[in-house]
């Protein structure tokens, strides 16, 4: 089912993000004070209703930092987050939670090892003081059915199931409240690969079923091709490329999105393994290169990359942040 057929909100993004920067202040010595960390740099994203929106990037890149500010465990330094078009800010922490909910990467750490399945999905919905103890069980039941886990699981304690299983509870947990939007960190690097693909499926039939929105957060672009409708490239804070997912595979525009598309090891074995023809290594982000943080690294850099960050300009094949796209087009 494609984004425009789940959406009925009149053209208003589920969630939206508006120039949202977030800072940290580190220490950068004994004597030296504390230095800004720009984790996330005036990043803007429309995500629209029943959309998957696979945000990816190397480690570090600040992708984890903006599903926190997302789901409001982090403050935004600069910017806004809109939910439906209206403030997150104004709106209240469980309000938001009741529409907003995450899935994280590890289900190991992710569940309290002190209590049983039954009562760690039935949390949210004691927080939110709903219904009766009667109510909470066939709830908690049929959530487990749902996610293709037996109704006797909910006795059992965390460490007796299975990474898969746990990553089930996890999602159930998180469905529980019937939310529009999953964030989602993650939520398959943990597992062995013959799990992933079936929490994966889950995931597309549980998007299905529940006309659910997700911003699905990974490094792997194998997992991203087989579940986003759109994927947003990230590096070093920023957005560089945003694309319909089909064309990104086929031709990524920026030479990051290229880089990262060549990394991909195939299944075969004939071909070995790729190489990424980079220059350095992911940069500092307490002293971030000048003009396009990428450039150090590009085999396409001018002169101008140096000293100008490119603007994230939108075309008719999406949005891309790059000097040479732009002078190409004559932007």
């Amino acid at each position: 089912m494609s984004a425009s057929a789940l959406s009925d909100t009149g053209g208003i993004p589920a969630l939206e993000l508006r120039r949202v920067t977030r800072d940290f202040h580190v220490s950068a010595g004994l004597f030296a004070g504390k230095r800004r960390l720009r984790a996330v740099n005036d990043v803007s994203l429309s995500i629209e209703t029943g959309e998957v929106v696979g945000l990816v990037g190397e480690s570090g890149c600040g992708k984890s930092t903006l599903s926190k500010v997302l789901l409001g465990l982090l403050p935004a330094s600069a910017g806004e987050v809109l939910f439906h078009g209206e403030q997150m800010s104004h709106q209240k922490r469980r309000a938001v939670a009741k529409r907003i909910q995450p899935i994280f990467q590890d289900p190991y750490s992710s569940l309290n090892p002190r209590r049983s399945i039954g009562s760690i999905i039935a949390q949210p919905l004691h927080v939110h003081g709903f219904g009766n103890r009667t109510e909470i069980r066939r709830r908690v039941s049929d959530m487990l059915d749902v996610v293709g886990l037996p109704s006797r699981l909910a006795q059992a304690s965390p460490a007796q199931l299975s990474g898969g299983q746990r990553q089930r509870v996890a999602i159930a947990r998180a469905l529980i409240l019937r939310p529009e939007i999953l964030i989602c960190d993650e939520p398959t690097s943990a597992l062995d690969v013959s799990v992933q693909s079936q929490i994966l499926n889950l995931l597309l039939d549980l998007r299905r079923e529940f006309q659910l929105t997700y911003l699905f957060i990974s490094h792997n672009l194998a997992v991203v091709e087989h579940i986003a409708t759109r994927v947003a490239v990230m590096y070093l804070g920023r957005l560089v490329e945003v694309a319909e997912t089909r064309a990104f595979f086929q031709a990524p525009r920026h030479p990051y999105s290229q880089a990262l598309l060549d990394s991909i090891i195939t299944p075969n074995p004939a071909e070995g393994i790729p190489t990424v023809h980079l220059g350095g290594s992911f940069p500092n982000p307490i002293d971030p290169p000048s003009g396009c943080a990428f450039h150090p690294r590009c085999p396409h850099a001018m002169p101008r990359c140096a000293t100008d960050a490119p603007r994230l300009l939108t075309d008719e094949a999406g949005e891309i942040a790059c000097h040479l796209t732009n002078m190409q087009q004559g932007a």
